[in-house]
């Protein structure tokens, strides 16, 4: 079985489009969505649209919990992003059913899949939602080995927007470092799917992941986008932060 995996959104039109067209030409048997839809971007609605539309299953990130709920510690550029999603949320675009049909799924996406040896997360295996594992959190020895021990083979997850796998012995490979395949051997990994939508590694095309579970690969996949349309929706809208646009052109 082939399930493409991916995650952080985060109201990318543009980048989503692009990437599921990018899954058609494999194809896959399954999308697994692992957070964070929303958030950020300026397209929150039709996203969530093209999720429900597309993928098999769906993980709750942190900005669609505090889309939800009260944001927690989220920093004022990301805090007033939300809100402003929240007002898309509740005023379309669509009818009155399709907006509460939004509302609905997000309300009742879990925070954790369990298949077995995988495991799917937005943030950590300790903490399904919220907890960021940073490449240089490898030098934390306890925090890897606290993490690891909550798992049986496998964690998938995203994030912190940056790619790549952690091992049991302590380190982070990186998708260059593996040829963008890594191999699932019989040792514990977890393995971040990178963005969809925002990517923070210094590569500004989407970044999503394809795990086979026939050949015990997982292939890492940039696809490039028009950033320029994104960036220019943020740029037209006030509450949403000048700085959400220009990122995405850097890839950091």
């Amino acid at each position: 079985m082939k399930r493409a995996l991916i995650s952080d959104i985060h109201g990318n039109l543009e980048a989503l489009t692009a990437v599921l067209a990018d899954i058609k030409t494999i194809p896959v048997d399954e999308i697994y969505c692992l957070g964070d839809i929303i958030g950020y971007g300026p397209n929150p609605c039709e996203c969530l649209d093209l999720v429900m539309k597309s993928c098999h299953s769906t993980i709750l990130g942190n900005h669609d919990q505090a889309a939800l709920f009260d944001p927690e510690g989220f920093n004022p550029m990301a805090l007033q992003a939300i809100y402003w999603t929240r007002d898309q949320l509740d005023n379309g675009p669509g009818s009155a059913q399709q907006i509460n049909t939004r509302w609905d799924f997000l309300g009742e996406l879990p925070r954790q899949i369990d298949q077995g040896e995988f495991r799917f997360v937005h943030g950590s295996p300790r903490d399904p939602t919220n907890e960021y594992v940073f490449p240089e959190d490898i030098f934390n020895q306890r925090k890897m080995e606290m993490l690891f021990a909550k798992i049986e083979h496998i964690c998938f997850m995203g994030h912190t927007h940056l790619p790549g796998v952690f091992t049991t012995e302590c380190e982070f490979i990186s998708p260059e470092e593996c040829d963008y395949v890594y191999n699932v051997g019989p040792n514990k990994a977890m393995i971040n799917v990178g963005s969809v939508g925002q990517p923070r590694d210094e590569d500004n095309r989407a970044c999503y992941a394809i795990l086979d579970t026939d050949a015990k690969t997982v292939t890492y996949r940039r696809v490039d986008y028009d950033r320029d349309v994104t960036a220019n929706k943020i740029y037209a809208v006030a509450e949403l932060s000048d700085a959400l646009g220009d990122r995405l052109k850097h890839g950091r």
